[in-house]
This record gives structure tokens, sequence and C-alpha cells, in this order.
């Protein structure tokens, strides 16, 4: 599936420009996270976008490329998101792991949710060398490095916080489940602050 010399010729004003890339993107965005990552085709990205092969093959060489970059693009937006609280809420870490678990109840619930788009995509792409994977596990140490620093920075020693992390993402991922299913937001939020703060006590011994 190449395009033609002519049709390069014929696209190549429009290749320049970051607006293009953005639009397929953006088309791969709703669409994958919608229909899922296996079910949705170049051919179809390429008719949402309203563009050519030459076109989406000139910005992502592959479909795996494209898929690399929704993650990425997804992945950036909640790590930027959280970053920004926990400058806000530099001196209150408790409240930013609040904060977090509201989001997720708040996300979850929304009428467009299709669960988790990083345990979909590791649903969906059963390769572990799959470049789309690494981008998987690369969010998942930053909300384990994220929710490390805060539990230390509440008085946890190193090895209980990474710990106490690993069963907070663990109560995150299934919160997200959950709240799609029962449609209550703020339940669900109640529920997740209730059993991390269960897992915060444990780990303080």
């Amino acid at each position: 599936m190449s395009p033609t010399t002519s049709d390069a010729r014929a696209e190549a004003p429009t290749l320049r420009g970051p607006a293009v890339r953005a639009r397929i993107l953006e088309a791969a965005t709703h669409r994958f996270y919608a229909d899922g990552i296996r079910a949705v085709s170049a051919d179809r990205l390429i008719a949402d976008a309203g563009i050519s092969k030459v076109t989406f093959y000139r910005h992502f060489a592959s479909k795996d490329d494209l898929v690399v970059a929704y993650l990425e693009r997804v992945a950036a937006e909640e790590e930027q998101a959280l970053t920004r609280v926990r400058a806000a809420r530099s001196d209150d870490p408790a409240a930013v792991l609040l904060w977090y678990a509201d989001h997720v109840a708040e996300v979850s619930c929304a009428e467009s949710f299709r669960g988790c788009a990083f345990l979909n995509a590791a649903a969906e792409i059963a390769q572990e060398d799959h470049p789309a994977r690494a981008v998987v596990a690369a969010h998942r140490t930053f909300l384990l490095r994220q929710a490390s620093e805060l539990l230390a920075e509440m008085g946890l020693g190193a090895a209980a916080a990474e710990r106490a992390a690993h069963a907070l993402l663990m109560l995150r991922d299934g919160a997200m489940v959950a709240s799609s299913l029962d449609g209550d937001p703020a339940g669900t939020a109640a529920a997740l602050v209730a059993a991390g703060e269960a897992v915060v006590r444990t780990a303080r011994g």
C-alpha cells in the first residue's frame, strides 16, 4: 500500500504543515478509542481525516506509528494535568492523591468513556516488543513514580511508598472498570479514596 509518485507531487503543497499531522492524529484518537485499535484500518483513518494515502504515509510511516502517537498524546495529557496539580498543591501531597481519585471517577463515568486507553491497548496488542507497549509501560511507570513520591512526602519510607504506590495503581485500574459499569462517579471516588486510605494506613504499619 504505497503512494504513487504522481500522487505525491499532487499532495506536496499540503504535506509540510503540522495541521495535517494534527488532523490525522485527531481522527486516530477518536477512532482508536471508540472502536479499538485492531478494528480500525488505515483506510478508515484516511477517510476520517479527509486526506490521501500519500499524505497519511508521509506523516506516519505505518499504522503502528500512529498508534504510538495516539497513546503518547493521551499519556501527555494526563501527565501534564497531574504535574500541574502537583505544582499547585506542592505543600499537600494528600490533596493531590485525592484530586486524582476524583479525576479517575469523573473520567470513567463520562458518556464517551470506553475504558482506560492504556489497559485497552495492552489487551489488544499481545506482542511484548510492540512499540505501543513501551508507551503503556512508560505511562504506568510515571504514575507509579508520582504516587511513590507523594506517599514519601506524606512520611512513608521508600520501600513502603513503592509497595503502596503499586496497590494504588491497582485500585485505579479497578475503579475505572467499576465506575464505567456502575455509572456512579461520587460512589466510585468515595470507594477509591477509602481503599486508598486503607492502603496508606497499612503501609504506615
